[in-house]
Protein backbone atom coordinates (compact mmCIF):
# COMPACT_ATOMS: atom_id res chain seq x y z
CA UNK A 1 0.00 0.00 0.00
CA UNK A 2 1.12 3.32 -1.19
CA UNK A 3 2.64 5.62 2.30
CA UNK A 4 3.10 8.84 0.01
CA UNK A 5 1.50 10.56 -2.86
CA UNK A 6 3.17 13.65 -4.71
CA UNK A 7 0.73 15.80 -6.46
CA UNK A 8 3.16 17.88 -8.68
CA UNK A 9 5.65 18.24 -6.46
CA UNK A 10 3.53 18.50 -3.20
CA UNK A 11 4.00 15.12 -0.75
CA UNK A 12 1.51 13.74 1.33
CA UNK A 13 1.66 11.00 3.96
CA UNK A 14 -1.76 8.68 2.96
CA UNK A 15 -3.79 5.93 4.61
CA UNK A 16 -6.53 3.76 2.99
CA UNK A 17 -4.68 3.96 -0.60
CA UNK A 18 -6.83 2.38 -3.34
CA UNK A 19 -6.01 2.37 -6.99
CA UNK A 20 -8.46 1.00 -9.64
CA UNK A 21 -8.91 1.14 -13.64
CA UNK A 22 -12.61 2.81 -14.81
CA UNK A 23 -13.67 2.59 -18.89
CA UNK A 24 -14.54 6.17 -19.81
CA UNK A 25 -17.76 6.51 -21.30
CA UNK A 26 -16.88 8.35 -24.02
CA UNK A 27 -13.39 5.77 -25.34
CA UNK A 28 -12.86 2.05 -24.63
CA UNK A 29 -9.66 3.93 -22.28
CA UNK A 30 -9.21 2.66 -18.62
CA UNK A 31 -8.17 5.08 -16.83
CA UNK A 32 -6.35 5.16 -13.80
CA UNK A 33 -8.47 5.97 -10.79
CA UNK A 34 -6.80 6.27 -6.83
CA UNK A 35 -8.06 7.31 -3.93
CA UNK A 36 -6.56 7.91 -0.03
CA UNK A 37 -7.29 10.00 2.80
CA UNK A 38 -4.82 11.93 4.45
CA UNK A 39 -4.71 14.06 8.05
CA UNK A 40 -4.15 18.19 7.86
CA UNK A 41 -3.62 20.10 10.74
CA UNK A 42 -5.23 23.48 11.20
CA UNK A 43 -4.14 26.97 10.97
CA UNK A 44 -1.83 27.65 7.58
CA UNK A 45 -0.87 23.91 6.93
CA UNK A 46 -5.06 23.21 6.40
CA UNK A 47 -4.72 27.02 4.65
CA UNK A 48 -1.58 25.48 2.14
CA UNK A 49 -3.06 22.27 1.57
CA UNK A 50 -6.48 23.27 0.56
CA UNK A 51 -5.36 26.27 -1.36
CA UNK A 52 -2.93 23.92 -3.02
CA UNK A 53 -5.83 21.63 -4.34
CA UNK A 54 -7.83 24.69 -6.15
CA UNK A 55 -5.31 23.47 -8.60
CA UNK A 56 -7.54 20.56 -9.45
CA UNK A 57 -5.27 19.02 -11.94
CA UNK A 58 -2.05 17.47 -11.10
CA UNK A 59 1.29 15.52 -12.00
CA UNK A 60 0.27 12.62 -9.72
CA UNK A 61 3.52 10.27 -8.92
CA UNK A 62 3.25 7.53 -6.44
CA UNK A 63 6.64 6.24 -5.78
CA UNK A 64 5.79 2.98 -4.23
CA UNK A 65 3.91 1.28 -6.99
CA UNK A 66 5.81 3.50 -9.53
CA UNK A 67 2.62 4.83 -10.88
CA UNK A 68 2.57 8.16 -12.68
CA UNK A 69 -0.08 10.32 -14.33
CA UNK A 70 -1.97 13.09 -14.84
CA UNK A 71 -4.86 13.29 -13.19
CA UNK A 72 -7.83 15.54 -11.47
CA UNK A 73 -10.11 15.52 -8.49
CA UNK A 74 -12.78 13.58 -9.31
CA UNK A 75 -13.79 13.49 -5.33
CA UNK A 76 -13.02 15.89 -2.51
CA UNK A 77 -14.06 15.52 0.86
CA UNK A 78 -13.30 16.73 4.59
CA UNK A 79 -14.12 16.14 7.88
CA UNK A 80 -15.62 19.58 10.12
CA UNK A 81 -13.06 20.94 11.96
CA UNK A 82 -12.14 24.43 13.47
CA UNK A 83 -9.49 24.94 10.59
CA UNK A 84 -8.40 28.57 12.16
CA UNK A 85 -6.78 26.18 15.83
CA UNK A 86 -3.56 24.91 14.36
CA UNK A 87 -3.74 22.06 17.09
CA UNK A 88 -7.00 20.42 15.14
CA UNK A 89 -6.78 18.05 12.70
CA UNK A 90 -8.92 16.96 9.62
CA UNK A 91 -9.43 14.08 7.92
CA UNK A 92 -9.35 14.87 4.00
CA UNK A 93 -10.65 12.02 1.54
CA UNK A 94 -9.09 12.21 -2.47
CA UNK A 95 -9.80 10.67 -5.45
CA UNK A 96 -8.23 11.37 -8.45
CA UNK A 97 -8.90 10.13 -11.85
CA UNK A 98 -6.68 10.05 -14.93
CA UNK A 99 -7.40 12.79 -17.21
CA UNK A 100 -7.56 12.18 -20.96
Amino acid sequence: MAKKVFLNDFALTVSNFKEAKVKRKKSEKLLTVVSFEFKVRGGEEYHVVTKFLYENVFDVSIPDTSLKFRGEINQYSTSYTNFSDEYSTSDFFLELMEVE
